[in-house]
């Protein structure tokens, strides 16, 4: 049977685990490399903070070959763009044609995704798309994965939240207007184990660290104010 030759775009957490859990079982795509982009600067993947080390025993545990995009700390749009085009550009060359994300509801961060990924001929996939994130949590769960806070928005959390091992109370303990999967960027997560892995990813917790950005000033930010802080639990491989 002919499948669509498939790379997906793995950030590390939870949703990426699920939605690329949903499109193993799928017979009409093959998921043949992981992509996802780090920032080049700390070794760290890009929004999560997580150490590329871990990144590494991660894919390694799915037995999927992954790569990565390097970005400089801060890219600007244009930057950003030019390095998917590259990549997008290579693997288009290796024969594959559709590109699978783990995102849930942002209309607009679909409709960008779709209109980048037609220049070059690609499809765009989305195995979990308007599912119930409180329902997409509680199935995570309920298959046996397990993950971890890794950074958060303090518009909602303190510094206390980070590192919180995701459970079935998870849900019932989160701020109003907080989405159960922290699709609006409220907060990120490491999936560290799973029927995806052969093997549970090793790590302890590190240091507890707050950092302030420059707000993007968009319709779709969590935060309005000129700077938005976020807190990061340092993961340790």
């Amino acid at each position: 049977m002919f499948k669509h030759k498939t790379y997906f775009n793995w950030s590390s957490g939870k949703d990426s685990a699920l939605a690329l859990y949903h499109l193993l079982r799928d017979e009409n795509f093959s998921v043949d490399e992981l992509i996802t982009t780090v920032n080049s600067h700390y070794n760290r993947v890009s929004m999560h903070g997580l150490r590329n080390e871990l990144l590494v025993a991660q894919t390694d545990a799915m037995d999927i070959k992954s790569s990565f995009i390097e970005l400089p700390e801060m890219p600007s749009m244009e930057v950003y763009e030019q390095k998917m085009s590259e990549t997008v550009s290579r693997l288009k060359a290796e024969g594959f044609t559709h590109s699978a994300f783990g995102d849930i509801f942002l209309e607009d961060l679909r409709t960008y995704r779709e209109a980048q990924l037609a220049k070059q001929g690609f499809k765009a996939v989305f195995p979990i798309w308007k599912r119930d994130t409180k329902a997409l949590l509680t199935e995570f769960l309920d298959l046996g994965f397990k993950t971890i806070v890794v950074c958060a928005n303090s518009k909602y959390f303190n510094e206390d939240f980070v590192g919180t091992v995701i459970d079935k109370h998870f849900i019932d303990n989160l701020p109003e207007g907080v989405d159960p999967c922290g699709e609006n960027g409220e907060f990120h997560t490491f999936c560290f184990d799973g029927p995806i892995f052969k093997n549970p990813i090793d790590f302890k917790t590190g240091e507890k660290v707050y950092r302030e950005y420059d707000n993007p000033n968009n319709d779709n930010s969590v935060c309005k104010s000129d700077k938005y802080g976020v807190w990061y639990c340092d993961l340790i491989p």
